[in-house]
Formats: structure tokens, sequence, C-alpha cells
């Protein structure tokens, strides 16, 4: 029950998620914060993203039913009956984390946290997701808003650093997602979600998310020229080669194996992006 409440509710890119928006507090100049401020900010936006994460899951039983890497969902697999009680707890908790770090921090954290859960749950599972290859590119900018939270619980008037990394997570999430989509093209395409290696082909596709990474990467580098140190730009440095390294090997030959590469790769360079922005500001 509880694994299948986790896998529901999407608690480990909660955790992420909050992480980030923890992250982008400690980095951002102004006033000292509490540490219960942050740790508000971090319920806030796991409450949240769970919220969202559990609706994306209600709202696409059928696509997950046609997908090997979904179809072991528990409202796919029966484990949870889907029907529309549902959405009473999933909105308490979108209510609960709003709610907490508009009341607790500030009326800009708790909008930052409400866009946050809105771009997934709606702009991007809703509206996008089955219309347009650029589902992903604009319902990625729910993780810029988690970054956009963390900063506004220091100084709602938002300075160069936090846009700065609030413009990395939306320049990341394209070839995060988009390698993952080459390495499952074939379950995309029969799910009928037009995801861009379906669109497009998959040596587009792994063209894009190279050149994608190259701005994610030089966009990351950015951060030091505005406050950030030498710690955070070896991380930034670091991590960002690696990925261009795997979108490279991805572009040259577009395959499961190299896509699956990629993928990986994006998370150690935003692990790595991350670690080393706490580290910096130490």
């Amino acid at each position: 029950m509880v694994k299948q409440l986790v896998d529901l509710f999407k608690v480990r890119i909660g955790i992420l998620m909050s992480i980030t928006a923890v992250v982008a507090l400690a980095v951002t100049p102004g006033r000292p914060v509490a540490v219960w401020e942050s740790a508000v900010l971090f319920l806030s936006v796991l409450l949240a993203s769970s919220s969202a994460g559990a609706f994306n899951q209600y709202f696409e039983t059928d696509l997950d039913s046609r997908m090997r890497r979904t179809r072991n969902r528990p409202f796919v697999t029966g484990s949870f009956v889907h029907n529309a009680w549902w959405l009473l707890p999933i909105a308490l908790l979108l209510v609960v984390g709003v709610g907490a770090a508009a009341l607790m921090l500030n009326d800009m954290a708790g909008l930052y946290v409400f866009l946050g859960a809105f771009f997934y749950a709606v702009v991007y599972t809703i509206w996008l997701k089955r219309r347009t290859w650029l589902n992903i590119v604009i319902g990625g900018a729910s993780g810029s808003f988690a970054v956009l939270a963390g900063a506004a619980v220091v100084d709602p008037q938002l300075g160069p650093v936090p846009m700065l990394l609030a413009m990395v997570l939306f320049l990341w999430t394209p070839p995060h997602f988009w390698s993952l989509a080459i390495a499952q093209r074939d379950e995309y395409a029969a799910a009928g979600v037009p995801m861009l290696p379906v669109v497009v082909g998959d040596q587009s596709a792994a063209n894009a998310v190279l050149w994608n990474t190259t701005a994610l990467v030089v966009c990351s580098i950015l951060p030091f020229f505005f406050g950030l140190g030498w710690i955070y730009l070896a991380g930034a440095l670091a991590g960002g080669a690696y990925f261009i390294y795997r979108s490279v090997q991805l572009a040259g030959n577009p395959c499961r194996k190299t896509a699956m590469k990629s993928f990986f790769a994006s998370l150690i360079q935003l692990v790595a992006l991350l670690i080393f922005a706490v580290l910096d500001v130490i």
C-alpha cells in the first residue's frame, strides 16, 4: 500500500522539486531564513507536486494502460479504484500546500507553488500532452516555479540568480524527457502521445536534445557572473560536460541504449548542480 501511494503521488519527483526549491532559497541573496521557513517550503512544494502527480495519473489512466513503463500504476492495475472520490484528497493536498506557503511564508511563494502544480496538472496533462510535441516544453515550466517559490521566500522581488536558475530548470526538462521519449518512442506512438521523437523521428529529436543541452549548460554557467562562486561553477561545468558528452553520443547513434544514458546524464547534471550550489554558499 505504501509503495502504491508513493507511486500514485509521484513522491520521488516531489522530493526532487522540494529540494530544488530549498536550494534556490539557500542561494538567493537576502535576509536570513529560519529553519522552519525552509521546512514549510519543502513540505508545501512536496504536497502541491504530489497533488499534481496524482491528478496526472487520475487523468491519464487510459494512456498509462497502453505503455509498458506505466501499466503497473495503481489506477491501471486496479489497486486503487478509479473514481471521483480521489479528486478530494488530490485537491486537499493542493490547498494545504499552497495555503501553507501563502500564509506562513508570503503570497508570492504561495503563487509560485500553485503555478508549479497548475502547469503540470492542467497545462501539461490536460491541455498539451495529447495535442502537441510542445507539451513538455511549455508544461516543463512547472519545475521552474519551484525555484521561484524558494527564491520568493527570501525576496519576492526576484533577482538574476533565481531567474537564471529557473531558466536552467526550464531548459533542463525537454532534453531530459526527450531522451526518455526516444528510448520509448514506440510506446508513445502506440499510446497516441505526440512526443517529439514520434513527430519528427529519433535522429531529429536527438539533435534537438544536443542543442537544448548545450543551451542548458551555457545558461547554468551564467549564475557565476551574478554572485555564485567557483564551487558552483565547477559543478555546473562538470555536470554539464557529462550531459553534453552523452547528448553527443545520442545524436551520433539515436537508439535506446544511448537515449537512456542521456536520460540518466540529465539527472546527474541536475543533482550535481544542486549539490554544488549548496556547497558554494555554505
